[in-house]
C-alpha cells in the first residue's frame, strides 16, 4: 500500500485548516495564558498536522462510487489477533529458517500491522508529553480515536459511499491502542530533553507581562464585533454613537475594561498613575479613531473632492498620498511593536496593561 498520496494530501490541506483555526487559536491563547508562545504553538499545530495526516491515511485512497458498488469483500472482521494467523499463512515465515525472515518482513501481512502500531505512537507521545495524560487516559483516548477511524471506514466515509470500502478490523483497534501505549512510554524521553508543560506555562506568564500589538488588536476586534452585532440588533446606522457609549461608559462599569479587553486580560490605566476620569475613556477612543482612520478619511475626501481639478497630476498626487498612508501606518505599527505610546494614549494619558498575572 502506498501512503505518499495521503501524506501529501494532509500536508496540502494543513495550511487551509491552519488559516481557519489561527484567529480562534490566538483568541483562546490570549484568554487562557495572556500570551502566545511560539513553542506551544509549534507543539499544538504539529499535533494538528499529525491528526490530519493520520486521518487521510485512514480514508485514502478514495475509490469511485462504482468501484465501491462492485466490492464483494467482507466489511467487518471481529476475530482478535487474526493478523498473526495472516502473517504465518501469507508471509512464508519459518522461525527455524533464517532465510525466510527478510522476505516475510517485506510482505503486507507484516508491515500493515506494524504501520497500525507506528501510526498511533505519536499520539501517545503528544498525550503524555504535552497534555500530561496518565497511561489509562492515553490508552482510552488511543482506543477512542482508533474506533472513530474504524467507524469512518465502516460507514463508508459517513455514508457518502453506499458501503464500506475498508475493512472494520478489531485487530486495528488492538494495534492502534498498543501504538498509543508505546508512545506513552516513549514520551518519557521527550520529557527529559524538551521543556515541560510547566516551563512552557512559566514562559507564557513571562510573555504575558508585555502587552503585544496582536493582543491589543484582538481585543479591539472583539469589541468592534460586539458593537456591530448589538448595533445591528438594536438600532442600525448609529455605529458612532453606540461606539462612543461602549468605549466611554463600559470601562466605568467593568473597572477600566471593555469586553474585548476583559477577554484577553487587559485594562486601561493612567500613564502617570493617576486616577482615570470618565472623559478620558471617550477621549482615548475618539483620538484612537482620529489617529488610525483620520489620515485615510481626509485623503480619500480630498482626492474625491478635487478629482476634476487635479487633471494629469491626479495620479502622481494619489500615489504620493498612498505612500504617505503606508509609511504612516508602518510607523504606528513600529511604535506598537516597540511598546511606545501613541498620540491618542499620550493626549488621553492612558495606556493598556496586562491583568492576567498581576503582581
Amino acid at each position: 500500500m502506498s501512503y505518499d498520496v495521503a501524506i501529501k494530501s494532509g500536508i496540502l490541506i494543513f495550511p487551509l485548516v491552519l488559516l481557519i483555526l489561527f484567529i480562534p487559536y490566538l483568541i483562546s491563547q490570549y484568554h487562557k495564558y495572556g500570551s502566545v508562545y511560539w513553542y506551544r504553538a509549534l507543539i499544538l499545530f504539529s499535533f494538528l498536522l499529525y491528526l490530519i495526516i493520520a486521518y487521510f491515511l485512514v480514508i485514502m485512497p478514495l475509490p469511485t462510487i462504482e468501484e465501491v458498488l462492485s466490492l464483494k469483500t467482507p466489511q467487518i472482521r471481529l476475530e482478535p489477533f487474526a493478523f498473526v494467523i495472516d502473517f504465518i499463512k501469507e508471509s512464508g515465515f519459518d522461525i527455524n529458517d533464517f532465510s525466510t525472515y527478510f522476505k516475510s518482513f517485506t510482505t503486507s501481512s507484516f508491515y500493515v500491522p506494524v504501520f497500525n502500531i507506528i501510526l498511533f505512537i505519536p499520539l501517545g507521545i503528544y498525550l503524555h508529553y504535552y497534555f500530561t495524560f496518565s497511561l489509562k487516559k492515553t490508552i482510552l483516548l488511543s482506543f477512542l480515536l482508533s474506533l472513530f477511524f474504524e467507524l469512518t471506514q465502516l460507514t463508508g466515509l459517513y455514508f457518502i459511499y453506499p458501503r464500506s470500502y475498508r475493512l472494520f478490523d478489531i485487530d486495528d483497534l488492538i494495534l492502534n491502542t498498543f501504538g498509543g501505549f508505546v508512545g506513552y512510554y516513549l514520551g518519557n524521553y521527550f520529557i527529559k530533553f524538551l521543556p515541560t508543560k510547566e516551563k512552557i506555562n512559566a514562559k507564557s506568564l513571562q510573555l504575558a507581562q508585555k502587552v503585544s500589538f496582536v493582543r491589543r488588536i484582538i481585543a479591539f476586534l472583539i469589541d468592534i464585533f460586539i458593537i456591530l452585532f448589538l448595533t445591528n440588533l438594536i438600532s442600525k446606522n448609529n455605529y458612532l454613537l453606540f461606539s462612543l457609549l461602549y468605549f466611554g461608559l463600559l470601562p466605568l462599569i467593568l473597572k477600566s475594561q471593555t469586553l474585548g479587553m476583559r477577554f484577553v486580560h487587559l485594562k486601561i490605566v493612567s500613564i502617570k498613575k493617576d486616577s482615570i476620569n470618565w472623559y478620558q475613556y471617550i477621549l482615548r477612543f475618539s483620538l484612537l479613531l482620529l489617529e488610525f482612520l483620520g489620515p485615510t478619511i481626509c485623503i480619500s475626501f480630498l482626492l474625491k473632492r478635487f478629482y476634476n481639478y487635479l487633471g494629469t497630476t491626479y495620479l502622481f498626487i494619489g500615489i504620493c498620498l498612498l505612500i504617505f498612508i503606508i509609511l504612516f501606518y508602518a510607523l504606528i505599527i513600529l511604535k506598537l511593536l516597540l511598546h511606545k505610546y501613541l498620540f491618542y494614549e499620550i493626549i488621553s494619558n492612558t495606556k493598556v496593561v496586562n491583568t492576567k498575572y498581576e503582581i
